[in-house]
């Protein structure tokens, strides 16, 4: 499976745990067995998503709040957004993806399942995320 399609697997994950806020403890291995993924690089994959959000989480979304508008919260990001900027602060940071590569990548995701302003706030939060961690320099 190519890089992009397991991307956008751990994208609906991320998103169906995001809408749940309570996930359960076997929410991956239900993703896994519901999607029929049997791949081991896919699984592999989506296993260091689901463990590296939930040991990060608290310092990913405190990241993206601090590069928030004034006047926003992240309440009021959607959770399609929210899922995605996640994703690509959590590849660029612990993956050590090039910042470049996960930024396109969550931008054509955001095409295709949020609305026509997504890229743009998207891009710009994370463009921000790359500044402060000085990720430009790598």
């Amino acid at each position: 499976m190519q890089r992009s399609a397991m991307r956008e697997l751990a994208f609906k994950f991320i998103y169906g745990i995001e809408i749940q806020r309570d996930a359960e403890p076997d929410a991956l291995d239900l993703f896994l067995e519901n999607n029929e993924i049997e791949e081991k690089d896919v699984q592999d994959y989506l296993t260091k998503i689901n463990s590296g959000l939930k040991e990060h989480n608290s310092e990913i979304e405190d990241l993206i709040v601090h590069n928030l508008k004034e006047n926003w919260s992240l309440d009021r990001v959607s959770k399609v957004n929210l899922s995605l900027i996640k994703l690509a602060i959590f590849e660029m940071l612990y993956l050590d993806l090039p910042y470049k590569v996960a930024i396109n990548e969550v931008i054509e995701l955001a095409k295709r399942y949020s609305d026509k302003q997504a890229p743009t706030f998207i891009n710009g939060i994370l463009a921000s995320v790359v500044k402060e961690k000085g990720l430009e320099n790598k």
